[in-house]
């Protein structure tokens, strides 16, 4: 790409037509128009501060939309803040958008902002196809000029368009699919809208083992090689490859359904048998994934692994006394359990874990003698920072090594400790099995990739203690409520995770009903079962 060339449009036509600023309709291919004015042709010797005047705006925009449409990007980039960005982006909307007419319909500005639609011709190939889409622009005064300029943003000339990113037409490079359930259901994302991301990845990664054909498109090319495609407009189908997932509709629905009560949740739902991810949903729906590539401390629902360590070295069982105490101190940290609550010294772990006490837990880190313990029992049973390939783009949790009050937080899940709702719905299958079983969200033997495999599963007495502590939490315990509607063999951890500048904690749960697991999280939801729990309930309930 050339930047700053001017474009040549063979038998081409852009327009700027009359909107909302105030000026005439225009066909402007081979120059012409209005004068724009002292200040836009940069004679003005004065140097203006304070933000643009309503003249000034309108005047500004129309000019750099008058340029663009022209298709004259050198223009159009001297009227921006940023020529650089401005004139590589602008140069290719012919260039390698192959966009052979566009019209340009300004609105009437909203302060220095200014909307605008855009109905573009593109053409490739003899195929052709109108791509329309509204944005808009801001006007802003230039730092050392004084001139009012258009903040440049990739968005200006697409909402869609990234740092980074540009826009093509040509042959796709991967063949579209038809993704289908583990049942042969059709996934679309006009149906399943967090499929979306999931779906576009999928097609770049597998769309070439589908079987498919490839088609004539536009779409937006990420500045990150590794990262999905978009794509915008479709001028000459391929005919689809089939794709066969892991998914399971009915609990994709149900997880879709359950996400949208939140402004800010997402929820995985996997099998203990095998690892296969049966649903994956967030709200909101962006390119990031958050269900499966987020990073944050996971609360509470990392007392799964704590547990399981220390049961496995032999400082707790399920059925012996603990003490949990309302608060204690541990070099020179203060951890306190949830409303300060304590119990008898006589209750059991089972109760403590059921309970979710915080205290119980710290108070046995001088008896392990190892910082570095939780750690350990995270990667070698839970298969916690193995590199997992699951089908798709997914991070695969860390629990980084840690000394003092920090190892200390780690224990409740807090601290440094990063996990998702993907890593906590394995580490509850993981628990649900004894074995740990790497998600994956396209068979193995599509591709044949290596999937990661723990160095040990857990003794056979530890799962049956997992398995009945977080049994007596959906039935008496912290998960009660939340779990009520959940039929089968049903086990669940609350947990919620407090958040520095954030004045609710975020909520967590995870359950298994049968042979199926499934965690959530939703942003500054508070307790646990409050607002994380009915999600995971409605997976499992659909699911399992």
């Amino acid at each position: 790409m050339r930047s700053g060339a001017k474009v040549a449009l063979i038998g081409g036509v852009f327009m700027l037509v009359a909107g909302g600023v105030g000026y005439g309709a225009y066909n402007v291919v081979g120059g012409g128009g209005e004068d724009g004015g002292p200040e836009a042709t940069g004679t003005s010797s004065e140097v203006r501060t304070g933000p643009p005047s309503d003249a000034e705006t309108a005047r500004t925009s129309k000019e750099f939309l008058k340029a663009w449409a022209a298709g004259d990007a050198t223009a159009a980039s001297l009227l921006t803040n940023n020529e650089a960005g401005a004139a590589p982006l602008l140069t290719g909307y012919a260039e390698d958008a192959h966009v052979t007419r566009a019209v340009i319909t300004p609105g009437p500005a909203v302060g220095a902002k200014v909307p605008y639609t855009v109905k573009a011709t593109v053409s490739y190939q003899g195929r052709t196809k109108t791509l329309s889409y509204a944005s808009e622009l801001t006007v802003v005064r230039g730092l050392t000029s004084g001139k009012a300029l258009v903040d440049w943003e990739p968005t200006v000339i697409h909402p869609q368009l990234t740092e980074g990113a540009t826009l093509r037409t040509g042959w796709s490079s991967a063949p579209e699919i038809e993704a289908v359930d583990r049942n042969d259901k059709v996934l679309d994302k006009e149906t399943y809208p967090s499929l979306a991301p999931v779906l576009a990845t999928l097609r770049e990664k597998y769309g070439a083992k589908s079987g498919g054909t490839a088609g004539v498109e536009t779409w937006i090319e990420p500045a990150d090689e590794s990262a999905p495609k978009t794509t915008l407009l479709t001028l000459a189908k391929g005919r689809p490859g089939k794709l066969r997932t892991t998914i399971e509709a009915g609990a994709q629905a149900a997880a879709e359904r359950a996400v949208k009560q939140y402004s800010q949740a997402s929820v995985v739902a996997v099998k203990p048998s095998t690892g296969a991810i049966s649903a994956v949903a967030n709200n909101p729906v962006t390119d990031f994934n958050a269900a499966m590539q987020g990073k944050q401390a996971p609360g509470s629902t990392l007392k799964i692994v704590t547990a399981a360590m220390l049961i496995e070295k032999g400082f707790v069982s399920a059925t012996r006394p603990v003490e949990c105490p309302k608060e204690v101190l541990y070099e020179g940290n203060t951890f306190h359990n949830l409303d300060y609550f304590s119990l008898p010294d006589t209750d059991t772990f089972t109760t403590s874990f059921a309970r979710s006490c915080n205290t119980a837990f710290i108070k046995k880190i001088d008896e392990v003698h190892d910082d570095s313990a939780l750690g350990k029992e995270a990667r070698e049973v839970f298969g916690i920072g193995l590199d997992w390939k699951t089908g798709i783009f997914s991070t695969d949790g860390s629990v980084p090594e840690a000394v003092g009050g920090e190892a200390a937080a780690q224990y409740i899940g807090q601290g440094t400790v990063q996990m998702n709702a993907l890593n906590i719905a394995s580490i509850t299958a993981t628990a649900r099995t004894g074995t740990f079983h790497q998600p994956v969200i396209v068979p193995q033997s599509l591709d044949g990739r290596q999937l990661a495999v723990a160095s040990r599963s857990l003794p056979p007495h530890v799962t049956q203690q997992l398995n009945t502590m977080m049994r007596a939490t959906a039935t008496w315990g912290s998960g009660k409520a939340a779990m009520a509607s959940v039929g089968g063999d049903k086990g669940a951890k609350t947990g919620s995770a407090e958040v520095d500048g954030q004045g609710v904690s975020n909520s967590w749960f995870t359950g298994f009903s049968n042979d199926l697991a499934a965690a959530a999280v939703v942003q500054s939801g508070g307790h646990g079962g409050d607002a994380a729990g009915p999600v995971v309930a409605a997976v499992l309930r659909a699911g399992s």
